[in-house]
Protein backbone atom coordinates (compact mmCIF):
# COMPACT_ATOMS: atom_id res chain seq x y z
CA UNK A 1 0.00 0.00 0.00
CA UNK A 2 0.97 3.52 -1.23
CA UNK A 3 2.75 5.36 1.89
CA UNK A 4 0.63 8.75 1.07
CA UNK A 5 -2.48 9.56 -0.30
CA UNK A 6 -2.42 9.85 -3.60
CA UNK A 7 -4.11 11.10 -6.72
CA UNK A 8 -5.41 8.96 -9.20
CA UNK A 9 -7.44 9.59 -12.44
CA UNK A 10 -9.52 6.69 -13.63
CA UNK A 11 -11.07 6.84 -16.76
CA UNK A 12 -14.11 4.11 -17.68
CA UNK A 13 -14.95 4.07 -13.66
CA UNK A 14 -18.36 3.19 -13.80
CA UNK A 15 -17.99 -0.06 -15.49
CA UNK A 16 -17.35 -3.65 -13.64
CA UNK A 17 -14.21 -3.25 -12.99
CA UNK A 18 -13.94 0.55 -12.54
CA UNK A 19 -16.62 0.20 -10.12
CA UNK A 20 -14.99 -2.13 -7.88
CA UNK A 21 -11.65 -0.36 -8.55
CA UNK A 22 -12.76 2.97 -7.73
CA UNK A 23 -13.94 1.39 -4.13
CA UNK A 24 -11.20 0.15 -3.06
CA UNK A 25 -8.81 2.59 -3.76
CA UNK A 26 -10.70 4.68 -1.57
CA UNK A 27 -11.18 2.33 0.95
CA UNK A 28 -6.61 2.80 1.29
CA UNK A 29 -7.02 6.67 1.13
CA UNK A 30 -6.15 7.39 -2.60
CA UNK A 31 -7.65 10.25 -3.97
CA UNK A 32 -9.92 9.06 -7.02
CA UNK A 33 -11.17 11.80 -9.89
CA UNK A 34 -13.12 9.77 -11.98
CA UNK A 35 -13.79 10.47 -15.59
CA UNK A 36 -17.71 9.40 -16.88
CA UNK A 37 -20.08 10.02 -18.82
CA UNK A 38 -22.33 11.72 -16.77
CA UNK A 39 -20.76 12.88 -13.13
CA UNK A 40 -24.41 12.11 -11.45
CA UNK A 41 -24.93 8.61 -12.56
CA UNK A 42 -21.28 7.93 -11.81
CA UNK A 43 -21.62 8.95 -7.82
CA UNK A 44 -24.29 6.29 -7.82
CA UNK A 45 -22.31 3.53 -9.96
CA UNK A 46 -19.09 3.97 -8.54
CA UNK A 47 -19.41 5.48 -5.21
CA UNK A 48 -16.37 6.78 -3.45
CA UNK A 49 -14.30 9.05 -5.69
CA UNK A 50 -13.83 12.76 -4.69
CA UNK A 51 -14.93 14.50 -8.05
CA UNK A 52 -16.80 12.83 -11.14
CA UNK A 53 -15.96 15.00 -13.96
CA UNK A 54 -17.57 14.64 -17.24
CA UNK A 55 -15.29 12.74 -19.94
CA UNK A 56 -16.17 10.12 -23.34
CA UNK A 57 -13.80 8.02 -25.51
CA UNK A 58 -14.23 11.68 -27.85
CA UNK A 59 -14.03 13.99 -25.37
CA UNK A 60 -10.42 15.74 -26.57
CA UNK A 61 -10.83 18.95 -24.02
CA UNK A 62 -12.32 19.94 -20.69
CA UNK A 63 -12.01 20.00 -17.12
CA UNK A 64 -10.47 16.53 -16.94
CA UNK A 65 -7.54 17.52 -18.46
CA UNK A 66 -6.35 20.05 -15.22
CA UNK A 67 -7.11 17.13 -13.40
CA UNK A 68 -3.76 14.87 -14.84
CA UNK A 69 -2.09 17.36 -14.09
CA UNK A 70 -0.58 16.89 -11.35
CA UNK A 71 -1.88 13.33 -10.58
CA UNK A 72 0.45 10.55 -9.28
CA UNK A 73 -1.25 8.28 -11.90
CA UNK A 74 -3.62 7.32 -14.91
CA UNK A 75 -5.48 4.14 -14.90
CA UNK A 76 -7.83 3.84 -18.60
CA UNK A 77 -9.93 1.06 -18.63
CA UNK A 78 -12.43 2.26 -20.96
CA UNK A 79 -13.70 1.01 -24.00
CA UNK A 80 -17.01 -0.25 -25.29
CA UNK A 81 -18.50 -3.75 -25.08
CA UNK A 82 -17.21 -6.37 -27.54
CA UNK A 83 -20.26 -8.76 -26.54
CA UNK A 84 -22.84 -7.35 -29.22
CA UNK A 85 -22.82 -8.11 -32.68
CA UNK A 86 -20.19 -6.83 -34.60
CA UNK A 87 -21.90 -4.29 -37.23
CA UNK A 88 -19.55 -2.49 -38.89
CA UNK A 89 -20.79 0.96 -37.04
CA UNK A 90 -20.36 -1.19 -33.56
CA UNK A 91 -16.47 -1.92 -35.08
CA UNK A 92 -15.65 1.54 -35.36
CA UNK A 93 -17.33 2.41 -31.73
CA UNK A 94 -14.47 -0.78 -30.19
CA UNK A 95 -11.73 0.86 -32.16
CA UNK A 96 -12.55 4.42 -31.32
CA UNK A 97 -13.36 3.95 -27.69
CA UNK A 98 -10.37 2.58 -27.09
CA UNK A 99 -7.67 3.87 -29.28
CA UNK A 100 -9.17 7.17 -29.75
CA UNK A 101 -9.83 7.49 -25.21
CA UNK A 102 -5.71 6.31 -25.01
CA UNK A 103 -4.74 8.93 -27.54
CA UNK A 104 -6.25 11.84 -25.88
CA UNK A 105 -5.72 10.86 -22.39
CA UNK A 106 -2.06 10.03 -23.52
CA UNK A 107 -1.74 14.04 -25.18
CA UNK A 108 -3.10 15.58 -21.91
CA UNK A 109 -0.26 13.50 -20.01
CA UNK A 110 2.52 15.03 -22.29
CA UNK A 111 0.62 18.69 -21.77
CA UNK A 112 0.41 18.06 -18.54
CA UNK A 113 2.67 20.73 -16.54
CA UNK A 114 3.37 17.85 -13.63
CA UNK A 115 2.85 14.45 -15.12
CA UNK A 116 1.95 11.20 -13.92
CA UNK A 117 4.83 8.28 -12.60
CA UNK A 118 2.53 5.68 -14.00
CA UNK A 119 -0.04 5.06 -16.94
CA UNK A 120 -1.86 1.42 -16.37
CA UNK A 121 -3.87 0.82 -19.28
CA UNK A 122 -6.52 -1.71 -20.14
CA UNK A 123 -5.79 -4.49 -22.98
CA UNK A 124 -6.97 -8.10 -23.19
CA UNK A 125 -6.26 -11.24 -23.67
CA UNK A 126 -7.84 -10.83 -27.84
CA UNK A 127 -4.98 -9.28 -28.30
CA UNK A 128 -3.34 -12.67 -29.27
CA UNK A 129 -5.89 -13.71 -31.53
CA UNK A 130 -7.22 -17.39 -30.81
CA UNK A 131 -5.94 -20.90 -31.14
CA UNK A 132 -6.73 -24.37 -29.83
CA UNK A 133 -3.23 -25.28 -29.69
CA UNK A 134 -0.90 -22.32 -28.82
CA UNK A 135 -0.24 -20.84 -25.47
CA UNK A 136 0.28 -17.04 -25.20
CA UNK A 137 2.65 -15.52 -22.63
CA UNK A 138 3.13 -11.42 -22.20
CA UNK A 139 6.06 -12.01 -24.89
CA UNK A 140 3.78 -13.39 -27.87
CA UNK A 141 2.95 -11.90 -30.52
CA UNK A 142 -0.41 -9.58 -31.08
CA UNK A 143 -2.78 -11.93 -33.43
CA UNK A 144 -3.83 -10.75 -37.12
CA UNK A 145 -7.48 -10.58 -36.14
CA UNK A 146 -10.22 -8.12 -35.35
CA UNK A 147 -9.66 -8.13 -31.81
CA UNK A 148 -5.52 -8.75 -31.87
CA UNK A 149 -5.54 -5.68 -34.02
CA UNK A 150 -7.31 -3.52 -32.36
CA UNK A 151 -5.67 -4.49 -29.20
CA UNK A 152 -2.20 -4.00 -30.61
CA UNK A 153 -3.49 -0.22 -31.78
CA UNK A 154 -4.66 0.14 -28.30
CA UNK A 155 -1.48 -0.41 -26.87
CA UNK A 156 0.48 1.34 -28.95
CA UNK A 157 -1.22 4.97 -28.08
CA UNK A 158 -0.79 3.72 -24.28
CA UNK A 159 3.34 2.84 -25.31
CA UNK A 160 3.60 6.59 -26.09
CA UNK A 161 3.01 7.39 -22.83
CA UNK A 162 6.91 6.47 -21.96
CA UNK A 163 7.63 9.19 -24.33
CA UNK A 164 6.79 11.61 -20.99
CA UNK A 165 8.63 9.65 -18.84
CA UNK A 166 5.99 7.07 -17.82
CA UNK A 167 5.69 3.68 -16.56
CA UNK A 168 3.57 1.99 -18.88
CA UNK A 169 1.47 -1.21 -17.23
CA UNK A 170 -0.78 -2.88 -19.89
CA UNK A 171 -3.47 -4.97 -18.45
CA UNK A 172 -4.20 -7.69 -20.92
CA UNK A 173 -7.36 -8.93 -19.22
CA UNK A 174 -8.99 -12.23 -19.69
CA UNK A 175 -12.85 -12.89 -18.41
CA UNK A 176 -13.68 -11.09 -15.37
CA UNK A 177 -15.60 -13.63 -12.90
CA UNK A 178 -17.94 -11.19 -10.85
CA UNK A 179 -21.62 -12.50 -10.19
CA UNK A 180 -22.87 -8.40 -10.37
CA UNK A 181 -22.24 -8.46 -13.95
CA UNK A 182 -20.24 -9.68 -17.04
CA UNK A 183 -20.21 -12.95 -18.46
CA UNK A 184 -20.86 -14.58 -14.90
CA UNK A 185 -23.64 -12.59 -14.33
CA UNK A 186 -25.28 -12.84 -17.70
CA UNK A 187 -24.90 -16.70 -17.16
CA UNK A 188 -25.93 -17.23 -13.92
CA UNK A 189 -29.67 -16.43 -14.64
CA UNK A 190 -29.97 -19.85 -17.01
CA UNK A 191 -27.43 -21.69 -15.20
CA UNK A 192 -29.63 -21.38 -11.98
CA UNK A 193 -32.70 -22.54 -14.20
CA UNK A 194 -30.75 -25.75 -14.74
CA UNK A 195 -30.24 -24.56 -18.75
CA UNK A 196 -26.54 -24.16 -18.86
CA UNK A 197 -24.25 -25.31 -20.60
CA UNK A 198 -20.90 -24.88 -23.13
CA UNK A 199 -20.99 -22.43 -26.09
CA UNK A 200 -20.49 -24.32 -29.47
CA UNK A 201 -17.75 -27.29 -29.13
CA UNK A 202 -17.17 -26.50 -25.92
CA UNK A 203 -13.40 -27.04 -26.13
CA UNK A 204 -12.45 -23.62 -26.76
CA UNK A 205 -9.56 -22.12 -24.07
CA UNK A 206 -11.75 -19.90 -21.59
CA UNK A 207 -9.11 -17.50 -20.05
CA UNK A 208 -10.56 -16.37 -16.80
CA UNK A 209 -9.77 -14.28 -14.12
CA UNK A 210 -11.53 -13.90 -10.45
CA UNK A 211 -12.59 -9.71 -9.98
CA UNK A 212 -10.59 -9.69 -6.11
CA UNK A 213 -7.10 -10.81 -8.36
CA UNK A 214 -7.92 -8.83 -11.53
CA UNK A 215 -8.10 -5.60 -8.88
CA UNK A 216 -4.74 -7.09 -6.76
CA UNK A 217 -2.89 -6.83 -10.60
CA UNK A 218 -4.00 -3.50 -10.91
CA UNK A 219 -2.94 -2.13 -7.51
CA UNK A 220 0.32 -4.00 -8.00
CA UNK A 221 1.12 -2.55 -11.56
CA UNK A 222 0.12 1.03 -9.23
CA UNK A 223 2.77 0.12 -6.09
CA UNK A 224 5.77 -1.47 -7.58
CA UNK A 225 7.95 0.85 -9.91
CA UNK A 226 9.84 -2.42 -10.96
CA UNK A 227 6.45 -3.24 -13.08
CA UNK A 228 6.38 -2.05 -16.89
CA UNK A 229 5.21 -3.83 -19.72
CA UNK A 230 2.11 -5.94 -20.35
CA UNK A 231 0.79 -8.45 -17.80
CA UNK A 232 -1.97 -11.11 -18.61
CA UNK A 233 -4.44 -11.24 -16.00
CA UNK A 234 -6.02 -14.79 -16.42
CA UNK A 235 -5.86 -17.06 -13.43
CA UNK A 236 -3.37 -20.30 -13.75
CA UNK A 237 -5.77 -22.87 -13.74
CA UNK A 238 -6.99 -21.97 -17.06
CA UNK A 239 -9.86 -24.18 -18.06
CA UNK A 240 -12.38 -24.98 -21.53
CA UNK A 241 -15.35 -23.59 -21.67
CA UNK A 242 -17.44 -27.08 -20.78
CA UNK A 243 -14.81 -27.75 -18.07
CA UNK A 244 -16.00 -24.38 -16.91
CA UNK A 245 -20.02 -25.18 -17.60
CA UNK A 246 -19.44 -28.16 -15.58
CA UNK A 247 -18.02 -26.11 -12.83
CA UNK A 248 -20.51 -23.73 -12.46
CA UNK A 249 -23.03 -26.28 -12.97
CA UNK A 250 -21.50 -28.24 -9.82
CA UNK A 251 -20.89 -24.89 -7.83
CA UNK A 252 -25.34 -24.17 -8.41
CA UNK A 253 -26.12 -27.71 -7.98
CA UNK A 254 -28.13 -27.70 -11.25
CA UNK A 255 -27.05 -29.79 -14.52
CA UNK A 256 -24.85 -28.17 -17.07
CA UNK A 257 -25.45 -30.29 -20.20
CA UNK A 258 -27.80 -27.36 -22.42
CA UNK A 259 -25.04 -26.97 -25.05
CA UNK A 260 -25.63 -23.56 -27.16
CA UNK A 261 -24.89 -24.40 -31.02
CA UNK A 262 -22.14 -22.76 -33.11
CA UNK A 263 -24.87 -21.36 -35.37
CA UNK A 264 -27.00 -19.93 -32.93
CA UNK A 265 -24.32 -17.77 -31.50
CA UNK A 266 -23.46 -16.31 -34.67
CA UNK A 267 -26.76 -15.52 -36.02
CA UNK A 268 -27.10 -13.68 -32.77
CA UNK A 269 -23.59 -11.91 -32.51
CA UNK A 270 -22.37 -12.31 -35.81
CA UNK A 271 -18.63 -12.06 -36.27
CA UNK A 272 -18.52 -11.29 -32.24
CA UNK A 273 -19.58 -14.69 -31.82
CA UNK A 274 -16.00 -15.54 -31.89
CA UNK A 275 -15.16 -14.01 -28.99
CA UNK A 276 -17.15 -16.98 -27.48
CA UNK A 277 -16.82 -19.59 -29.81
CA UNK A 278 -12.51 -19.36 -29.61
CA UNK A 279 -10.48 -19.06 -27.22
CA UNK A 280 -6.71 -18.32 -25.83
CA UNK A 281 -4.65 -20.28 -23.97
CA UNK A 282 -3.25 -17.71 -21.89
CA UNK A 283 -1.05 -18.18 -19.10
CA UNK A 284 -0.12 -15.05 -16.69
CA UNK A 285 3.83 -16.00 -16.54
CA UNK A 286 5.28 -12.35 -16.11
CA UNK A 287 2.80 -11.48 -14.00
CA UNK A 288 3.27 -14.47 -11.68
CA UNK A 289 7.60 -13.70 -12.12
CA UNK A 290 7.05 -10.04 -11.07
CA UNK A 291 5.95 -11.43 -7.82
CA UNK A 292 1.95 -11.39 -7.70
CA UNK A 293 0.44 -14.34 -6.15
CA UNK A 294 -3.00 -15.26 -7.38
CA UNK A 295 -5.85 -15.47 -4.53
CA UNK A 296 -8.01 -17.77 -6.56
CA UNK A 297 -5.84 -19.32 -9.00
CA UNK A 298 -8.15 -22.45 -9.32
CA UNK A 299 -11.72 -21.96 -11.03
CA UNK A 300 -13.61 -24.55 -8.59
CA UNK A 301 -12.55 -22.22 -5.54
CA UNK A 302 -13.12 -18.95 -7.13
CA UNK A 303 -16.84 -19.89 -8.40
CA UNK A 304 -17.29 -20.87 -4.34
CA UNK A 305 -16.01 -17.76 -3.30
CA UNK A 306 -18.03 -15.67 -5.65
CA UNK A 307 -20.86 -17.62 -5.19
CA UNK A 308 -21.01 -17.70 -1.65
CA UNK A 309 -21.34 -21.70 -1.49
Amino acid sequence: MASHRRRIVLAGATGLIGSELTEKLAEQGDEVIALVRDPDAGRRKAPGAARYLRWSSSTKEGEWRDAIDGADAVINLAGATVATRWTEQQKRRIVESRVQSTRYIVDAIGNAGIRPRVLINASAVGYYGTSDSATFTEDSLSGKDFLGETCRKWEEEAERAREFGLRVVLLRTGIVLDPAGGALGKLLPTFRLGLGGPLGSGGQWFPWIHMEDEIGIILMGLDDERIDGPLNAAAPGIVTNREFSIALGKTLHRPSFFAVPAFVLKLVFGGAATTLLEGQHVIPERTVKLGYRFRHPQLDEALRDLLGR
